[in-house]
């Protein structure tokens, strides 16, 4: 196996820490950028990495990138609330965006980057990634934009890039994004406190839930691949809230009673499901982890740390 040397941003995060992990174990060289708005270096500790506390544009100025092999491009803030709650996320995320875009053109390494899903907010699934599609808030222009640039960057540049939209993830290190973890592991938490969880609506809204492991490796596949463009990563299967808790009471033995309420939020996704094809095609991805072996796999994991 080649050793190369990735910068991971965001990489003292929830994704970026699995990732992190699994380029470490290989043999690889990490260095780790990340304001930690959501992560923490508790969950790199065990692994050897370079690590600068900063948002990416300001590392970018650092000139302290010149010699890596790749970027993955994970350290956005990554919920819709963040952006409505400040404007500075948005501004955050663009500028980050201009300083990836900008180290790869001057670098020629390949850029791998986190979008997402809620892009498709609006249309019929299955999600398919030539979908015309258009923002419906702040959090989803970031990411169109940033898709928009890279392409007009191959145009005018020929940058090599992927930009992966993530259906919904979950899995080990989410402790430190706390109100703002996957749903999967929200519940969990809350029915080991014993606790009542909050659903809008009456459940029936559906996700692809994409376990962790299964995102590092369509991640790192796509660093691996000469394909440039948009790819999603997801199951290709979508389960309601109401089947999840299902799933939730079978694995921990209780009788869990949600509490529904009338749902409080503008532009809702109702349902996401991807269209796993194009990722099958150009670079051999298909998620491994099913959503029952998951939520056993997350409740070891949350149940190790006590």
């Amino acid at each position: 196996m080649c050793v190369a040397k990735y910068i991971v941003t965001g990489g003292a995060g929830f994704i970026g820490s699995n990732l992190v992990h699994d380029l470490v174990r290989k043999g690889h060289d990490v260095v780790v950028v990340d304001p930690l708005h959501t992560g923490s270096r508790e969950l790199i500790r065990d692994v050897p990495v370079e690590f600068y506390h900063m948002a990416f544009h300001e590392f970018y100025k650092t000139g302290k990138w010149k010699d890596m092999d790749g970027l993955y491009h994970l350290g956005k803030p990554s919920a819709s609330p963040m952006y409505r709650e400040s404007r500075e996320r948005l501004l955050e995320s663009i500028n980050g965006s201009i300083a990836a875009l900008e180290m790869i053109r001057e670098t020629g390494v390949k850029m791998v980057s986190a979008s997402t899903s809620s892009v498709y907010n609006g249309l019929e699934p299955p999600h398919r990634e030539d979908m015309v599609i258009n923002p419906t808030d702040f959090y989803t222009e970031a990411r169109i934009f940033e898709e928009r640039n890279a392409k007009i960057y191959e145009d005018f540049y020929g940058i090599r890039w992927n930009e992966m939209r993530f259906f919904s993830i979950y899995g080990p290190r989410e402790q430190f994004k706390k109100n703002f973890a996957n749903l999967v592991t929200q519940f969990l938490w809350a029915a080991k406190r014993g606790e009542q969880p909050v659903i809008y609506g009456n459940g029936e809204q559906k996700r692809d839930f994409v376990y962790v492991d299964d995102v590092v490796d369509a991640l790192e596949r796509a660093m691996a691949s000469s394909h440039n463009g948009i790819y999603n990563v997801g199951t290709g299967k979508s389960y309601s809230i109401n089947e999840m808790l299902g799933m939730l009471e079978k694995r921990l033995n209780v009788d869990i009673k949600p509490k529904y309420i009338e749902n409080p939020m503008k532009n809702y996704v109702m349902v996401t499901l991807a269209s796993t094809e194009k990722a099958k095609r150009d670079l051999g991805f298909e998620a491994k982890v099913g959503l029952e072996e998951g939520i056993r796999k997350i409740d070891e994991y949350y149940s190790s740390l006590k």
